[in-house]
């Protein structure tokens, strides 16, 4: 493809209006890492910062930012290139035109079993050992991959993609454009158990799991169904690998969750959402609009919408900083205290 032709796909994809330089129109037959990209691959960067890489990188076209000193950079170094405000979308949408992820075919594997009350749409792919049971509800456009188990009364939206040994419980409903990966469990008991003289009685689990449309699941991640009620994750959430949603959560639009998250009962988080890595929130913990959680925050009360807090328990960034910088001089402020102790014990 030749560069002139990429960034009208991409000016298209982001509906704007790019700055380009051609140098030449090159031939990109890729996208590659600034520091990885050879001749015939696109690369970008973001800031300035990566000056040092785009004095040395042998890709033939790069996505720069909004940032005349980069972009005479790359002319003096016969790189063509388009500037954008946001250099990692235009990337991402170059990455689509290169690559798609393996799709197969629209058809039936003849391994799958179909239950007969079972709904299917139309070109819907379903891999080998596939197990639908009664009641089920597949849009058009469903692809689903082998060995993946959908429990009775299930609903599944239109082009949404079931990756291989992912399994969708009893009376989940999940959206279209959904993408559940490999290993996860959507709408498995919640953890209930009422405690009695003997141990534990179990409490049925008997609500729903509700994911709406274009969200995604990361491998091995759990979102269980409730006692009663729902569990219920809102439009475009993303989220990663090994992430746990326990019953009765209400999960907002938009939200992002690194991996191994981990939502306790009833919490709920609003829209815009960001949780890093080990993140935990405790029981009916809630999480406001456009709010963050660092890495490894264990959150066990309300964060306001817009705030980003850290530590365990969760404190608001800058506090977290100060007492960070502190605890690095905890040993040279035990040396001063032992000291101010000496002293105080001679002149006494």
């Amino acid at each position: 493809m030749k560069f002139s032709q990429l960034a009208q796909q991409i000016a298209a994809a982001d509906r704007t209006s790019l700055a380009t330089h051609p140098n030449g129109d090159p031939e990109i037959i890729g996208v590659a890492a600034i520091e990885e990209a050879t001749s015939g691959n696109l690369s970008y960067v973001e800031g300035s910062k990566f000056a040092a890489e785009v004095s040395k990188t042998a890709a033939s076209a790069l996505i720069l930012p909004l940032d005349e000193a980069l972009q005479t950079q790359a002319t003096t170094r016969q790189i063509a290139w388009i500037a954008t405000s946001q250099p990692r979308l235009a990337f991402a949408q170059a990455i689509a035109l290169f690559y798609q992820p393996f799709r197969p075919a629209p058809e039936i594997h003849p391994t799958a079993v179909i239950h007969p009350s079972a709904q299917v749409g139309e070109e819907v792919a379903i891999g080998a050992h596939v197990v639908i049971q009664a009641g089920v509800k597949i849009g058009n456009q469903v692809c689903i991959h082998p060995n993946v188990v959908i429990y009775p009364e299930v609903k599944v939206g239109d082009r949404t993609t079931l990756h291989a040994n992912c399994v969708i419980h009893e009376r989940a409903q999940i959206g279209s454009n959904c993408v559940i990966h490999s290993g996860a469990a959507i709408g498995s008991e919640g953890f209930g158990f009422v405690p009695v003289r003997e141990g534990w009685f179990k409490m049925e689990q008997s609500g729903y799991t509700v994911l709406e449309d274009g969200v995604e699941v990361g491998c091995n991640s759990a979102i269980d169904r409730p006692a009663v009620g729902e569990t219920r994750v809102a439009r475009n959430t993303k989220i990663d690998n090994m992430v746990h949603i326990a019953h009765g959560c209400q999960v907002g639009e938009a939200c992002a969750m690194a991996a191994q998250v981990g939502l306790a009962g009833g919490v709920k988080v609003g829209n815009r959402v960001i949780l890093a890595g080990q993140v935990g929130l405790a029981n009916g913990a809630q999480m406001g609009d456009g709010a963050i959680a660092s890495a490894k925050t264990g959150v066990h009360g309300n964060v306001l919408p817009g705030e980003t807090v850290s530590g365990y328990p969760a404190v608001p960034h800058r506090l977290y900083l100060k007492a960070s910088a502190v605890y690095n001089r905890l040993p040279e402020m035990y040396q001063t205290l032992k000291r101010l102790q000496r002293q105080l014990g001679n002149d006494s």
